[in-house]
């Protein structure tokens, strides 16, 4: 039986809740006084416990402290006839479930008293925490995370260089940091720079590093990345945003581990490792003339694709579960875990922003709530509401292959084979899309391709996201 504690000095209101709520399912207690609620607390465990800031013997702050040593796991919710922006955060701060001010309205009693019993149900259920501190470490059992952790395995101790792809927020930094981890290097130095975070007339300096008098500025020689990491590992995020230079450079450092710094004439010899990772089409920035083509080739040469977290929901449970445990150590908070429903929702959101979101939706969630549990509605209203992740849509209109074959050969531009196997490609991507009306996971099993593949595969073909047409009659 559900058992609600009203601690209250005014008759009134312990009557009419008593009146309300009294069932055969449904027990309420009520105490007039701070020191007989605590009594009564410790003597009947409650479910959920109703307070009143305004206490003959002392106030319900006072109380709460109390009780928050007593009952830890239960719901408290404040009521007060003087309610302050000040007593507001005062309670929240100690933990209050909900603060509704009098005089009460029912309805609205009713809705939140049904919440906290809610929570005090899930608060009973043992929450699942991470054993120990992961941080740096890759989060996530589904197929297309295992395949990736293989890859990893595989390629971490050959000595060569990896291109990282993945769309923002998916970790690719993470990726980078386990292939260091697992390499022959890891006793070595590990450096990372974001190439997009650094101007473009720095951005030499900082990788090749500079004499003194290069430029306006360089009163003095400095040293790069790459001399500071010798014999170890860079990792080179947004490779995509390198300048010609820099792209020039980098290409001759991968070919002959040599180069000058920015205004010097001394050739350095240098032996690093090169991460490189990118949330941008790098084939396509080859065919713009913003990228080196031959870069991209010695770039190219073992490719780790990252998925993104739609193509992984079965994480999410686990992702979220890591972010309460890390925030709870970082704010010095006390959240126990999530409610079924709030796991729900966030399985069927899309996470455009991926993990990094994710992370930001959770924090968000925990800064919001009251009580110990994670319930829908303190999920964060800019990621509600939370919706499916919507299909790529399938383009089912046919295809004359001997005119495409015809045309691409006239215009003879050396992608006759690019071209023609492109829209074959298209159609069945498409068709096979409308066939599993939009879920990814089962187009690739019939292809008989992973996720990141067949998602990589639809981004260069340029596929649209929309509803999946219904199939014709």
């Amino acid at each position: 039986m559900k058992t609600l504690l009203v601690i209250d000095d005014e008759e009134s209101v312990r009557y009419s809740i008593e009146s309300i709520f009294a069932s055969d399912s449904f027990a309420v207690a009520t105490a007039r006084h701070a020191s007989e609620g605590l009594a009564l607390a410790l003597q009947k465990q409650p479910d959920v416990i109703l307070l009143d800031y305004q206490l003959p013997d002392r106030s319900g702050l006072e109380l709460m402290r109390e009780l928050r040593e007593a009952t830890p796991k239960t719901p408290v919710i404040f009521i007060t006839a003087q309610g302050t922006t000040q007593t507001a955060i005062e309670a929240m701060k100690l933990g209050a479930f909900e603060y509704l001010l009098k005089p009460l309205d029912l309805e609205r009693l009713e809705q939140v008293i049904s919440r906290a019993f809610e929570a005090s149900r899930f608060m009973a259920v043992p929450a699942v925490m991470p054993a120990e501190d992961v941080a740096d470490q890759i989060i996530g059992r589904s197929a297309v995370m295992q395949e990736m952790c293989k890859q990893i395995g595989r390629i971490a101790r050959q000595d060569v260089n990896v291109l990282i792809l993945g769309e923002s927020g998916t970790g690719k930094e993470l990726v980078a940091r386990a292939l260091y981890t697992h390499s022959r290097r890891s006793d070595k130095q590990f450096l990372a720079i974001n190439c997009a975070a650094i101007p473009e007339t720095l951005l030499e300096s900082e990788l090749f590093g500079h004499e003194a008098g290069a430029f306006t500025g360089a009163n003095r020689r400095r040293i790069g990345k790459f001399e500071q990491c010798h014999g170890g590992t860079l990792f080179l995020d947004e490779i995509g945003d390198l300048t010609p230079g820099a792209q020039a450079k980098l290409l001759r450092v991968l070919q002959d581990q040599r180069f000058e710094r920015v205004g010097g004439a001394e050739t350095i010899d240098v032996k690093v490792r090169i991460f490189a990772a990118t949330n941008q089409d790098l084939a396509k920035l080859v065919a713009e003339g913003r990228f080196r083509k031959d870069l991209y080739y010695r770039l190219n040469s073992i490719t780790v694709l990252v998925p993104p977290l739609q193509q992984r929901l079965e994480d999410v449970s686990e992702l979220a579960h890591y972010f309460l445990f890390r925030f709870n150590r970082e704010l010095n908070l006390d959240f126990r875990g999530f409610a079924p429903e709030t796991i729900e929702r966030l399985q069927q959101y899309a996470w455009p922003g991926n993990v990094r979101e994710l992370q930001g939706v959770i924090q968000q969630a925990m800064l919001n709530a009251s009580g110990h549990l994670i319930l829908p509605e303190f999920l964060p209203s800019a990621s509600g509401p939370l919706v499916p992740p919507e299909p790529i849509a399938a383009e089912p209109s046919p295809i004359d292959l001997p005119a495409v074959i015809r045309q691409a050969l006239a215009e003879q531009g050396g992608r006759v084979h690019e071209t023609v196997i492109g829209a074959v490609e298209r159609l069945l991507f498409a068709e096979t899309l409308r066939h599993s009306r939009g879920n990814q996971a089962k187009a690739a099993e019939i292809l008989g391709l992973n996720r990141a593949t067949l998602r990589h595969r639809l981004r260069s073909l340029n596929l649209t996201v929309d509803k999946v047409p219904a199939d014709r009659e």
